[in-house]
């Protein structure tokens, strides 16, 4: 329930956070490619959901009632592998394999080759779309699952994302809860300077939809959003998470050029001392 989030939770909580950074760069720098800053900013995020605020069971993927991810901004398919492993949807000695030939764990994620993905994602801009339909079908079945999509700040420049915006609030999907990760970096620099964004919050408004302002970092503030997300009828929510590309290892923090590039092996050790602590 909202600010009941007990010390023994949040220690947890954020635990597994670090557990999940730290299962991320590990995998990372053995493919010796990927996208660090973007999974290492949606970690807190993922975590809580996984952890504490989604219905599921990893013994069951296909359960009709589990809620259901879509991870839109499919490049950080690490944050969504390290959460899988850790929830036991596959054993944890396959991260390994990231971005290897015949690896289940590709490049970005695929719903035919690893339990507990959802939809394959990657091509920015559709994931909005992909959970819109899954929660209209959900209440068309009147099952109780939600539908949370985390999307990027970069990608919502989509225009697919902006009609997909429409569609939830016209369909008033409240069953459906996306996040944006916004830390601000996307490839080529600066969102504000590729395609300026801002007002997020105020344009998730106009569009007719509930909107919680967080910090994306706060774990107690996460799970509170996503509980009031869950009382929200009539309409769906967007989570608008103020992150930091990188975020948990002070020199990956904030650097646009750590997006699409893998940690070096003294990076990683370095990013396991600082995590340790």
């Amino acid at each position: 329930m909202k600010g009941t989030l007990s010390a023994g939770n949040l220690a947890y909580l954020s635990g597994m956070a670090k557990n999940l950074r730290t299962e991320i760069l590990t995998m990372l720098t053995c493919a010796g490619s990927g996208h660090t800053g973007g999974s290492l900013s949606a970690a807190d995020i993922v975590t809580v959901l996984y952890f504490h605020t989604m219905r599921h069971d990893h013994g069951n993927p296909k359960w009709r009632e589990r809620d259901r991810f879509v991870l839109s901004k499919g490049h950080a398919a690490p944050v969504l592998y390290a959460a899988l492993a850790l929830s036991g949807y596959f054993d944890k000695e396959i991260l390994g394999t990231l971005r290897k030939i015949g690896s289940p764990l590709q490049g970005h994620p695929c719903s035919c080759k690893l339990p507990g993905v959802e939809i394959s994602t990657g091509s920015l801009g559709q994931g909005l779309s992909i959970a819109n339909g899954m929660a209209l079908g959900i209440k068309m079945d009147s099952l109780p699952a939600r539908i949370f999509c985390l999307l990027g700040d970069g990608e919502i420049q989509e225009g697919q994302v902006w009609e997909a915006a429409m569609t939830a609030a016209h369909y008033r999907l409240d069953n459906l809860c996306a996040i944006i990760d916004n830390n601000g970096l996307q490839i080529d620099g600066h969102c504000r300077d590729v395609m300026n964004i801002e007002p997020i919050a105020d344009k998730w408004r106009a569009f007719g939809w509930h909107v919680i302002d967080i910090d994306g970092h706060d774990i107690a503030a996460i799970a509170d959003a996503f509980h009031d997300a869950q009382t929200v009828k009539g309409k769906p929510t967007m989570i608008v998470a103020r992150t930091v590309k990188g975020k948990g290892v002070s020199f990956f923090e904030g650097k646009v050029e750590y997006h699409g590039v893998a940690p070096s092996p003294d990076e990683l050790r370095l990013a396991m001392m600082e995590l340790k602590q």
